[in-house]
């Protein structure tokens, strides 16, 4: 699989906005399965990107994180725009690329774009998006992949697989995007500037 193929046909965040705007107003979402269901979840999507992209800051301290680190990385981002926890993730991860001083080129591509690269990036055995790729610029190894969600959503869907029978998809679904709405994307940037940080550190010890 080359990755820097892919990376580089895949779409910067204002490309991703716009051709997401574009396929709403054609009554369309990304990925190969058209639905008017996936249509009304992008449409809410798009609701969520918003407010985050006007919400979301990094902490002083993370901020000051990216900026001590010395490595430049590709993030590619496996993702569609009707998948919720895409749109609670992907703005955070644009933000946290716009604080890295460039270090951070982040792009994004549709699952269904490259099939064979999610089946590389499984999640227990499921296709399980957003799938965030990171990429060392300098030896174009891949030094993490991360995802579908921080730990605690993960522990929010985990729950909800295990009690199928006692909460509904509704009540899951509401119980996640609160968690999301009050957690202010502060877990996605503490779980990924610790990775960088980790990531660095363990590729320096080993020049």
């Amino acid at each position: 699989m080359e990755l820097e193929k892919v990376f580089k046909s895949a779409l910067s965040y204002k490309e991703y906005r716009e051709l997401v705007d574009n396929l709403v107003a054609n009554d369309k979402t990304t990925g190969s399965n058209q639905t008017e269901k996936l249509v009304e979840f992008t449409k809410l999507n798009i609701h969520r990107m918003n407010r985050l992209d006007k919400t979301i800051n990094l902490p002083e301290q993370a901020t000051n994180s990216l900026n001590k680190n010395n490595r430049s990385f590709q993030w590619l981002l496996i993702g569609d725009a009707w998948c919720g926890d895409c749109a609670q993730i992907i703005p955070v991860l644009n933000k946290i690329a716009l604080s890295s001083n460039g270090k951070i080129d982040f792009r994004i591509v549709s699952r269904d774009a490259y099939p064979e690269l999610i089946e590389i990036y499984h999640t227990n055995g499921a296709k399980a998006i957003p799938k965030l790729i990171s990429i060392d610029t300098e030896s174009s190894d891949t030094i993490f992949s991360w995802g579908p969600r921080p730990k605690v959503a993960q522990e929010i869907m985990l729950n909800w697989k295990e009690n199928k029978n006692t909460i509904s998809w509704e009540d899951f679904e509401k119980d996640l995007h609160l968690w999301y709405a009050k957690d202010k994307g502060l877990s996605i940037i503490s779980e990924l500037v610790n990775l960088i940080a980790k990531c660095e550190k363990k590729i320096m010890l080993q020049q």
